[in-house]
């Protein structure tokens, strides 16, 4: 019979002589990161984090701790969509912990989350930030398989998303989504649509010609979307019934502000192409 998984990852990336690097690593269960590319140059690690069995089952527990030196630049994805399997009656929990020192970059940009009828799901991200560290992330969530035509009739999503700097509260986003509620297809709810999207910099407040181009830019489906620009956190959001789309929308923004926050162009990672 099968037992819960349990699975850690602990990175640690470091700076040295104009490079980042992976210092240090461990790792308990079957959560990894595949060997680290330099697509851009030494200055920017790219890093994939696989976790092999390709789905989450009711009971399994995922925490990701990443810390990131002084200087440094990294980005991180996933190789596919994230799985979330029916429940069984235990809920599945993934953490997501970063600490990022003064002057360092972390990207996190993972590929969809799918959330499977009568899963029930926690989803915890929390970051903390040095003075003039910088952020960019995004998570798409997809609720039911838009493939088989499954609906999030039963179960549960919650997320949780914490952005600090020096100990202050910059963001503060938490959901509560239980299946077949009607707040799921109610206009001041999820208005009918299963895929729903957000991708914050905590970065301080972008340039005037960077934000009216990104208010110049739509998905490419019939969605609702959107950004926001606060003085210390950008925000866009895309609700609608693509993950496709809202992905393609959110690298379209990526492009634009990654030469504001990073002082460098948008590089694609290879495996979003595989």
């Amino acid at each position: 019979m099968r037992t819960d998984w349990l699975a850690d990852l602990w990175l640690e990336f470091g700076w040295l002589n104009g490079r980042t690097l992976l210092a240090k690593k461990r790792h308990n269960g079957p959560l990894v990161i595949q060997k680290t590319l330099y697509p851009e140059g030494q200055n920017i690690c790219h890093g994939i984090i696989i976790h092999p069995p390709g789905g989450v089952a009711g009971g399994d527990r995922l925490s990701v701790d990443v810390a990131v030196a002084a200087e440094a630049h990294v980005l991180l994805t996933t190789p596919g969509a994230g799985k979330w399997y029916k429940a069984n009656g235990k809920q599945a929990s993934q953490k997501l912990s970063f600490k990022l020192q003064a002057a360092s970059k972390l990207e996190w940009l993972p590929q969809e989350t799918i959330i499977f009828n009568s899963a029930q799901v926690l989803l915890t991200t929390e970051v903390n930030l040095a003075a003039d560290a910088r952020y960019a992330g995004w998570e798409i969530v997809c609720l039911g398989r838009q493939a088989s035509g499954e609906k999030f009739t039963d179960g549960r999503l919650q997320q949780r998303i914490q952005i600090w700097r020096d100990g202050n509260l910059l963001w503060g986003e938490y959901a509560d989504l239980h299946g077949g509620d009607a707040l799921l297809d109610s206009p001041v709810g999820l208005n009918g649509c299963a895929v729903m999207a957000t991708f914050i910099v905590a970065a301080g407040t972008p340039p005037a010609g960077v934000l009216e181009a990104c208010r110049a830019v739509a998905p490419s489906d019939a969605s609702n979307w959107g950004v926001t620009a606060l003085p210390e956190i950008f925000a866009a959001r895309y609700l609608g019934n693509s993950a496709p789309a809202a992905r393609e929308y959110f690298e379209t923004l990526w492009a634009i502000l990654r030469p504001w926050y990073a002082s460098t162009e948008a590089s694609r990672p290879r495996i979003w192409s595989t």
